[in-house]
Protein backbone atom coordinates (compact mmCIF):
# COMPACT_ATOMS: atom_id res chain seq x y z
CA UNK A 1 0.00 0.00 0.00
CA UNK A 2 0.98 3.65 -0.82
CA UNK A 3 -0.28 6.47 1.27
CA UNK A 4 0.48 10.09 0.13
CA UNK A 5 -0.69 12.43 2.82
CA UNK A 6 -1.03 16.19 2.75
CA UNK A 7 -0.59 19.32 5.27
CA UNK A 8 0.51 22.69 6.17
CA UNK A 9 3.47 21.31 8.25
CA UNK A 10 5.57 17.90 8.63
CA UNK A 11 6.21 16.69 12.43
CA UNK A 12 6.02 19.77 13.70
CA UNK A 13 2.28 21.13 15.68
CA UNK A 14 -0.25 18.67 15.92
CA UNK A 15 -1.05 18.00 12.69
CA UNK A 16 2.20 17.92 11.51
CA UNK A 17 2.71 14.91 14.30
CA UNK A 18 -0.22 13.37 13.63
CA UNK A 19 0.74 12.85 9.95
CA UNK A 20 4.38 11.75 10.90
CA UNK A 21 2.82 8.86 13.19
CA UNK A 22 0.11 7.85 10.51
CA UNK A 23 3.26 7.30 8.06
CA UNK A 24 5.12 5.97 10.78
CA UNK A 25 2.83 3.34 11.09
CA UNK A 26 3.05 2.47 7.65
CA UNK A 27 6.21 1.74 6.92
CA UNK A 28 6.41 -0.19 10.44
CA UNK A 29 3.46 -2.85 8.50
CA UNK A 30 6.04 -2.23 5.33
CA UNK A 31 4.02 -0.12 3.28
CA UNK A 32 5.02 3.36 1.53
CA UNK A 33 4.25 6.92 3.01
CA UNK A 34 4.63 9.99 1.56
CA UNK A 35 4.18 13.75 3.04
CA UNK A 36 3.79 16.73 1.11
CA UNK A 37 3.55 19.80 3.00
CA UNK A 38 3.78 23.41 2.87
CA UNK A 39 6.60 24.89 5.44
CA UNK A 40 8.61 23.52 7.89
CA UNK A 41 11.92 21.64 7.70
CA UNK A 42 11.51 18.55 10.54
CA UNK A 43 13.18 15.53 10.12
CA UNK A 44 10.59 12.96 8.69
CA UNK A 45 10.70 9.10 8.35
CA UNK A 46 8.31 9.37 5.72
CA UNK A 47 9.55 11.00 2.03
CA UNK A 48 9.08 14.24 2.26
CA UNK A 49 7.35 16.30 -0.92
CA UNK A 50 7.78 19.95 -0.01
CA UNK A 51 5.07 22.05 -1.72
CA UNK A 52 5.97 25.69 -3.08
CA UNK A 53 8.59 27.91 -1.75
CA UNK A 54 8.75 31.13 0.90
CA UNK A 55 7.75 33.67 -1.95
CA UNK A 56 4.76 31.75 -3.54
CA UNK A 57 3.58 31.63 0.35
CA UNK A 58 3.95 34.94 0.66
CA UNK A 59 2.37 35.72 -2.19
CA UNK A 60 -1.01 33.72 -1.43
CA UNK A 61 -0.89 35.43 1.68
CA UNK A 62 -1.16 38.71 -0.11
CA UNK A 63 -4.08 37.50 -2.43
CA UNK A 64 -5.72 36.37 1.01
CA UNK A 65 -5.47 39.16 3.28
CA UNK A 66 -6.49 41.45 -0.04
CA UNK A 67 -9.34 39.90 -1.74
CA UNK A 68 -10.22 37.30 0.87
CA UNK A 69 -9.61 34.42 -1.51
CA UNK A 70 -7.39 32.02 0.65
CA UNK A 71 -7.29 28.55 -0.39
CA UNK A 72 -7.09 29.92 -4.26
CA UNK A 73 -3.59 30.79 -4.52
CA UNK A 74 -0.38 29.14 -4.86
CA UNK A 75 -1.55 27.57 -8.82
CA UNK A 76 1.85 26.71 -9.79
CA UNK A 77 2.84 25.05 -7.04
CA UNK A 78 -0.23 22.58 -6.72
CA UNK A 79 0.14 22.07 -10.19
CA UNK A 80 3.62 20.49 -9.51
CA UNK A 81 2.35 18.55 -6.97
CA UNK A 82 -0.34 17.04 -9.27
CA UNK A 83 2.27 15.94 -11.53
CA UNK A 84 3.93 14.62 -8.61
CA UNK A 85 1.17 12.77 -7.44
CA UNK A 86 0.66 11.51 -10.62
CA UNK A 87 4.57 10.27 -10.65
CA UNK A 88 3.88 8.31 -7.38
CA UNK A 89 1.25 6.54 -7.94
CA UNK A 90 -0.62 6.02 -4.64
CA UNK A 91 -3.79 3.92 -3.70
CA UNK A 92 -4.90 6.44 -0.90
CA UNK A 93 -5.00 10.08 -0.58
CA UNK A 94 -4.84 11.56 3.13
CA UNK A 95 -5.77 15.00 3.41
CA UNK A 96 -4.85 16.79 6.57
CA UNK A 97 -5.32 21.03 6.37
CA UNK A 98 -5.27 22.44 3.39
CA UNK A 99 -5.04 25.88 4.64
CA UNK A 100 -2.08 27.61 5.33
CA UNK A 101 -1.06 29.35 2.13
CA UNK A 102 0.50 26.63 0.09
CA UNK A 103 -2.39 25.09 -1.77
CA UNK A 104 -5.05 25.95 -4.33
CA UNK A 105 -7.92 23.38 -3.81
CA UNK A 106 -9.39 24.39 -6.89
CA UNK A 107 -6.56 22.07 -8.80
CA UNK A 108 -6.15 19.84 -6.38
CA UNK A 109 -9.81 18.52 -6.18
CA UNK A 110 -10.24 18.97 -9.99
CA UNK A 111 -7.77 16.54 -10.34
CA UNK A 112 -8.56 14.21 -7.71
CA UNK A 113 -12.11 14.00 -9.31
CA UNK A 114 -10.69 12.35 -12.26
CA UNK A 115 -8.61 10.26 -10.81
CA UNK A 116 -11.24 9.17 -8.51
CA UNK A 117 -9.05 7.66 -5.59
CA UNK A 118 -10.06 6.54 -2.20
CA UNK A 119 -9.42 9.69 -0.42
CA UNK A 120 -9.11 10.03 3.90
CA UNK A 121 -9.72 13.73 4.75
CA UNK A 122 -9.35 14.78 8.26
CA UNK A 123 -10.93 18.21 9.46
CA UNK A 124 -8.71 19.29 11.73
CA UNK A 125 -10.96 22.50 11.94
CA UNK A 126 -13.98 24.00 10.18
CA UNK A 127 -12.61 25.77 7.39
CA UNK A 128 -13.19 23.01 4.71
CA UNK A 129 -16.56 24.21 5.29
CA UNK A 130 -17.53 27.52 5.84
CA UNK A 131 -16.58 30.70 3.60
CA UNK A 132 -13.87 32.13 4.88
CA UNK A 133 -13.15 31.49 8.79
CA UNK A 134 -11.64 28.00 10.42
CA UNK A 135 -13.51 28.67 13.98
CA UNK A 136 -17.38 29.92 13.37
CA UNK A 137 -17.86 29.90 16.76
CA UNK A 138 -15.64 32.48 17.92
CA UNK A 139 -18.40 34.62 16.79
CA UNK A 140 -21.17 32.22 16.92
CA UNK A 141 -22.23 32.23 13.66
CA UNK A 142 -24.07 29.51 11.63
CA UNK A 143 -24.49 30.48 8.42
CA UNK A 144 -22.48 28.17 6.80
CA UNK A 145 -25.34 25.67 7.40
CA UNK A 146 -26.76 27.29 4.56
CA UNK A 147 -25.14 30.14 3.00
CA UNK A 148 -22.20 32.65 3.61
CA UNK A 149 -22.28 36.00 3.74
CA UNK A 150 -21.39 39.74 5.27
CA UNK A 151 -19.28 37.48 7.30
CA UNK A 152 -18.39 38.67 10.77
CA UNK A 153 -15.24 37.13 11.05
CA UNK A 154 -12.92 38.11 8.55
CA UNK A 155 -10.65 39.60 10.27
CA UNK A 156 -9.86 35.76 11.94
CA UNK A 157 -7.49 33.86 10.45
CA UNK A 158 -7.05 33.75 7.69
CA UNK A 159 -7.61 37.32 7.79
CA UNK A 160 -8.93 39.78 5.10
CA UNK A 161 -8.28 43.37 5.39
CA UNK A 162 -11.03 44.44 3.66
CA UNK A 163 -12.85 42.33 1.34
CA UNK A 164 -15.39 39.91 1.94
CA UNK A 165 -15.80 37.03 -0.54
CA UNK A 166 -17.29 34.60 1.78
CA UNK A 167 -20.23 33.97 -0.41
CA UNK A 168 -18.19 33.46 -3.38
CA UNK A 169 -15.47 30.66 -1.23
CA UNK A 170 -18.81 29.13 0.09
CA UNK A 171 -20.11 28.36 -3.07
CA UNK A 172 -16.61 27.58 -4.39
CA UNK A 173 -15.40 25.25 -1.51
CA UNK A 174 -18.97 23.87 -1.77
CA UNK A 175 -18.73 22.87 -5.19
CA UNK A 176 -15.38 21.59 -5.20
CA UNK A 177 -15.43 19.23 -2.48
CA UNK A 178 -18.47 17.83 -3.33
CA UNK A 179 -18.86 14.95 -5.75
CA UNK A 180 -16.01 12.58 -5.15
CA UNK A 181 -16.96 9.03 -5.05
CA UNK A 182 -14.47 7.70 -2.71
CA UNK A 183 -13.98 10.08 0.25
CA UNK A 184 -14.28 9.37 3.68
CA UNK A 185 -14.50 11.70 6.44
CA UNK A 186 -12.53 12.17 9.41
CA UNK A 187 -13.69 14.14 12.52
CA UNK A 188 -11.13 14.14 15.98
CA UNK A 189 -14.02 15.01 18.04
CA UNK A 190 -18.14 14.30 18.02
CA UNK A 191 -18.57 17.77 18.27
CA UNK A 192 -17.34 18.45 14.96
CA UNK A 193 -18.91 15.18 13.75
CA UNK A 194 -21.80 16.28 14.01
CA UNK A 195 -21.10 19.92 12.51
CA UNK A 196 -20.05 18.38 9.65
CA UNK A 197 -23.90 16.07 9.74
CA UNK A 198 -25.69 20.25 9.22
CA UNK A 199 -23.03 21.22 6.39
CA UNK A 200 -22.39 21.06 2.72
CA UNK A 201 -20.46 17.77 3.26
CA UNK A 202 -23.14 15.84 4.95
CA UNK A 203 -23.43 13.40 2.13
CA UNK A 204 -19.91 11.87 2.73
CA UNK A 205 -19.38 9.62 5.54
CA UNK A 206 -17.88 10.80 8.78
CA UNK A 207 -15.83 8.66 11.30
CA UNK A 208 -14.87 9.59 14.57
CA UNK A 209 -11.15 8.95 15.57
CA UNK A 210 -9.76 10.87 18.14
CA UNK A 211 -6.33 12.48 17.90
CA UNK A 212 -3.67 9.89 19.46
CA UNK A 213 -0.52 11.10 20.82
CA UNK A 214 3.16 9.19 21.54
CA UNK A 215 3.01 7.35 24.56
CA UNK A 216 6.23 6.53 25.29
CA UNK A 217 7.31 10.07 24.90
CA UNK A 218 4.99 11.81 26.65
CA UNK A 219 4.77 10.04 30.22
CA UNK A 220 4.61 11.19 33.64
CA UNK A 221 8.46 12.10 34.63
CA UNK A 222 10.01 12.64 38.37
CA UNK A 223 12.40 15.22 37.37
CA UNK A 224 11.45 17.91 39.34
CA UNK A 225 14.24 20.26 37.60
CA UNK A 226 11.93 22.39 35.06
CA UNK A 227 10.36 23.97 38.23
CA UNK A 228 13.83 24.83 39.62
CA UNK A 229 14.58 26.18 35.79
CA UNK A 230 12.13 28.81 35.74
CA UNK A 231 12.92 29.71 39.84
CA UNK A 232 9.09 28.04 40.23
CA UNK A 233 10.25 26.19 43.16
CA UNK A 234 7.52 24.64 45.82
CA UNK A 235 5.12 26.61 44.03
CA UNK A 236 2.10 25.21 41.98
CA UNK A 237 2.52 25.54 38.71
CA UNK A 238 -0.09 26.34 36.04
CA UNK A 239 0.80 25.34 32.44
CA UNK A 240 -0.72 26.44 29.31
CA UNK A 241 0.60 25.31 26.08
CA UNK A 242 0.14 26.80 22.28
CA UNK A 243 1.68 26.60 19.16
CA UNK A 244 0.66 30.01 18.41
CA UNK A 245 -0.74 32.34 20.86
CA UNK A 246 -3.83 34.71 20.32
CA UNK A 247 -6.60 35.76 22.13
CA UNK A 248 -8.97 33.03 20.84
CA UNK A 249 -6.22 30.45 22.44
CA UNK A 250 -6.79 32.38 25.47
CA UNK A 251 -3.84 34.03 26.42
CA UNK A 252 -6.07 37.28 27.65
CA UNK A 253 -7.54 34.97 29.94
CA UNK A 254 -4.79 34.13 31.13
CA UNK A 255 -3.63 37.39 31.71
CA UNK A 256 -6.93 38.19 33.74
CA UNK A 257 -6.26 34.70 35.59
CA UNK A 258 -2.68 36.12 36.43
CA UNK A 259 -4.68 38.86 38.52
CA UNK A 260 -6.35 36.23 40.88
CA UNK A 261 -4.40 33.88 41.29
CA UNK A 262 -2.36 33.78 44.67
CA UNK A 263 1.30 34.19 45.50
CA UNK A 264 1.50 30.61 45.77
CA UNK A 265 0.75 29.60 42.10
CA UNK A 266 3.15 30.48 39.34
CA UNK A 267 1.56 30.60 35.46
CA UNK A 268 4.06 29.06 33.04
CA UNK A 269 3.14 29.50 28.96
CA UNK A 270 5.01 27.78 26.30
CA UNK A 271 4.79 28.97 22.70
CA UNK A 272 5.09 32.43 23.22
CA UNK A 273 7.30 34.60 20.64
CA UNK A 274 9.59 36.98 21.94
CA UNK A 275 7.68 40.38 21.66
CA UNK A 276 4.75 38.34 23.87
CA UNK A 277 7.27 37.29 26.48
CA UNK A 278 8.50 40.71 27.45
CA UNK A 279 4.76 42.09 27.61
CA UNK A 280 4.01 39.52 30.00
CA UNK A 281 2.91 40.78 33.72
CA UNK A 282 4.50 40.32 36.60
CA UNK A 283 3.73 36.31 37.53
CA UNK A 284 3.46 34.49 34.45
CA UNK A 285 6.62 33.40 32.82
CA UNK A 286 6.60 32.95 29.22
CA UNK A 287 8.48 30.26 27.16
CA UNK A 288 9.50 30.15 23.54
CA UNK A 289 7.92 27.58 21.34
CA UNK A 290 9.81 24.15 21.28
CA UNK A 291 9.67 21.31 19.28
CA UNK A 292 11.57 19.63 21.84
CA UNK A 293 9.07 16.39 22.97
CA UNK A 294 11.49 15.73 25.56
CA UNK A 295 11.53 19.25 27.43
CA UNK A 296 7.60 19.35 26.41
CA UNK A 297 6.74 16.19 28.41
CA UNK A 298 9.25 17.69 31.41
CA UNK A 299 6.90 20.93 31.69
CA UNK A 300 3.59 18.88 31.55
CA UNK A 301 4.94 16.14 34.41
CA UNK A 302 5.85 18.86 36.78
CA UNK A 303 2.79 21.02 36.31
CA UNK A 304 -0.11 20.55 38.87
CA UNK A 305 -2.50 21.66 36.27
CA UNK A 306 -2.91 22.10 33.16
CA UNK A 307 -4.92 24.69 31.73
CA UNK A 308 -6.35 25.28 28.48
CA UNK A 309 -8.79 28.38 28.16
CA UNK A 310 -9.33 28.20 24.52
CA UNK A 311 -12.32 29.98 22.60
CA UNK A 312 -12.38 27.89 19.86
CA UNK A 313 -10.87 24.29 18.93
CA UNK A 314 -12.14 20.83 17.43
CA UNK A 315 -9.83 18.41 19.39
CA UNK A 316 -6.92 20.18 21.47
CA UNK A 317 -3.48 17.19 21.37
CA UNK A 318 -2.43 19.41 24.25
CA UNK A 319 -5.14 17.98 26.68
CA UNK A 320 -4.01 14.57 25.73
CA UNK A 321 -0.32 15.30 25.87
CA UNK A 322 -1.15 16.81 29.69
CA UNK A 323 -3.63 14.13 30.36
CA UNK A 324 -0.54 11.25 29.60
CA UNK A 325 1.99 12.82 32.07
CA UNK A 326 -0.79 12.45 34.61
CA UNK A 327 -1.23 16.11 34.95
CA UNK A 328 -5.20 17.38 35.31
CA UNK A 329 -7.01 19.58 33.06
CA UNK A 330 -8.80 22.59 33.29
CA UNK A 331 -10.65 23.76 30.02
CA UNK A 332 -13.59 25.75 28.63
CA UNK A 333 -16.96 24.55 27.22
CA UNK A 334 -15.39 24.87 23.81
CA UNK A 335 -15.76 22.73 20.73
CA UNK A 336 -14.13 19.05 21.76
CA UNK A 337 -11.96 19.92 23.98
CA UNK A 338 -13.79 18.78 26.70
CA UNK A 339 -14.03 15.41 24.93
CA UNK A 340 -10.35 14.96 26.18
CA UNK A 341 -11.24 14.41 30.22
CA UNK A 342 -14.26 13.22 32.49
CA UNK A 343 -15.10 13.90 36.23
CA UNK A 344 -11.63 12.06 37.35
CA UNK A 345 -8.69 13.44 35.06
CA UNK A 346 -10.30 17.19 34.93
CA UNK A 347 -12.92 20.12 35.00
CA UNK A 348 -15.00 21.74 32.27
CA UNK A 349 -16.32 25.50 33.19
CA UNK A 350 -18.09 28.41 30.75
CA UNK A 351 -15.73 29.87 28.16
CA UNK A 352 -14.59 33.17 29.30
CA UNK A 353 -15.64 32.69 32.89
CA UNK A 354 -12.31 33.58 34.66
CA UNK A 355 -13.48 33.59 38.22
CA UNK A 356 -14.83 30.17 37.69
CA UNK A 357 -11.50 29.35 35.86
CA UNK A 358 -9.86 29.88 39.09
CA UNK A 359 -12.24 28.42 41.06
CA UNK A 360 -11.22 24.60 39.10
CA UNK A 361 -7.48 25.16 39.33
CA UNK A 362 -7.95 26.06 43.18
CA UNK A 363 -10.28 22.86 43.15
CA UNK A 364 -7.12 20.80 41.73
CA UNK A 365 -5.10 22.22 44.09
CA UNK A 366 -7.18 21.56 47.14
CA UNK A 367 -7.06 17.86 45.99
CA UNK A 368 -3.42 17.73 45.22
CA UNK A 369 -2.04 16.65 41.71
CA UNK A 370 -1.78 12.83 43.15
CA UNK A 371 -5.48 12.63 43.63
CA UNK A 372 -5.87 12.92 39.83
CA UNK A 373 -2.15 11.05 38.55
CA UNK A 374 -2.81 8.04 37.63
CA UNK A 375 -6.72 8.29 36.70
CA UNK A 376 -4.97 11.18 34.27
CA UNK A 377 -2.38 8.44 33.05
CA UNK A 378 -4.72 5.66 32.52
CA UNK A 379 -7.23 7.61 30.72
CA UNK A 380 -4.51 8.58 28.10
CA UNK A 381 -3.61 5.04 27.88
CA UNK A 382 -6.92 3.53 27.22
CA UNK A 383 -8.64 6.31 24.39
CA UNK A 384 -5.56 8.51 22.97
CA UNK A 385 -2.60 5.80 22.30
CA UNK A 386 -1.05 7.02 19.07
CA UNK A 387 -0.49 3.11 17.67
CA UNK A 388 -4.20 2.57 18.64
CA UNK A 389 -6.13 5.69 17.33
CA UNK A 390 -3.95 5.66 14.01
CA UNK A 391 -4.25 1.61 13.62
CA UNK A 392 -7.78 2.99 13.37
CA UNK A 393 -6.84 4.90 10.28
CA UNK A 394 -4.71 2.01 9.00
CA UNK A 395 -8.11 0.02 9.09
CA UNK A 396 -9.78 2.52 7.34
CA UNK A 397 -7.30 2.63 4.56
CA UNK A 398 -7.31 -0.87 3.87
CA UNK A 399 -10.76 -0.88 4.27
CA UNK A 400 -11.63 2.09 1.04
CA UNK A 401 -8.83 0.58 -0.63
CA UNK A 402 -9.80 -2.97 -0.73
CA UNK A 403 -13.88 -1.50 -1.80
CA UNK A 404 -12.76 0.16 -4.32
CA UNK A 405 -10.88 -2.79 -5.99
CA UNK A 406 -13.86 -4.86 -5.14
CA UNK A 407 -16.19 -2.62 -7.04
CA UNK A 408 -13.21 -2.69 -10.03
CA UNK A 409 -12.67 1.03 -10.01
Amino acid sequence: MKVLQINTTINSASTGRIAEDIGNLLLLNNHESHIAFGRGNRPSSSKQIRIGNKWDITWHGVKSHLLDRHGFGSKIATQWLVAKIQEIGPDLIHLHNLHGYYLNVEELFNFLKTVNLPVVWTMHDCWPFTGHCSYFTYVDCYKWQTECFHCPNKHAYPQSWWLDNSKNNFYRKKLLFTGLKHMVLVAPSQWLGDHLSCSFLQSYPVKIIHNGINLDLFRPSVNNGAKLKYGIDSRNMILGVASVWQKRKGLDDFIELNSLKNQDAAIVLVGLTPSQIKKLPKGIIGISRTENIKELAALYSVADVFVNPTWVDNFPTTNIEALACGTPVVTYNTGGSPEAIDARTGIVVERGNIQELWRAVETIFEHGKDHFKQECRQRAEQMFSSRDRYDDYYQLYLEMIGRREKAGQ
